[in-house]
């Protein structure tokens, strides 16, 4: 069974990028200018952002659902990029070289397993995860800062 990871639409975050510092603060968010890369993957373009780019990191919730995995967290998006939208079994570059989380969602949004990759063995291990007709959905995180990297649903 295949999957697709899902990016977050630019819709949601393009109007932040015109609010002034102190607007943003009001908002639990900080605009800034990348000065190292890799090391800023922005959640809307699924890359990392190259130096000199402008980037706003926000608490995002990525578990809307009322139970106890209900949770939010630091995201990176970038200034005037487009949602990506990997093909059905494609793993974005931004994975490769990073620990991540993969945690596994049943139909009532509650956790019934997670486990932490290699990056590399993400496109395995997600195929792998959707054989289990419990796994609704899937979300990923950047294992050691812990944020939210992307959404994965079978294809």
């Amino acid at each position: 069974m295949t999957f697709q990871i899902h990016a977050l639409p630019e819709a949601d975050f393009a109007p932040l990028f015109a609010l002034s510092d102190e607007d943003l603060a009001a908002r639990h968010a900080r605009r800034s200018v990348v000065t190292h890369s890799p090391g800023v993957p922005c959640r809307v373009s699924l890359e990392d952002a190259a130096i000199g780019e402008t980037v706003l990191l926000i608490n995002y919730t990525h578990q809307p659902a009322s139970t106890p995995y209900r949770a939010s967290h630091a995201i990176f998006v970038r200034a005037g990029v487009r949602q990506a939208r990997p093909a059905p079994g494609a793993v974005p570059a931004v994975f490769h070289a990073r620990l991540i989380s993969v945690r596994r969602f049943d139909r009532d949004d509650m956790m019934i397993d997670a486990e932490a990759v290699e990056g590399r063995e993400l496109g395995m291990v997600l195929t792998r995860c959707f054989w289990n007709p419990a796994v609704a959905y899937i979300h990923l995180h950047y294992a050691k800062p812990g944020c939210f990297a992307a959404l994965v649903r079978r294809a």
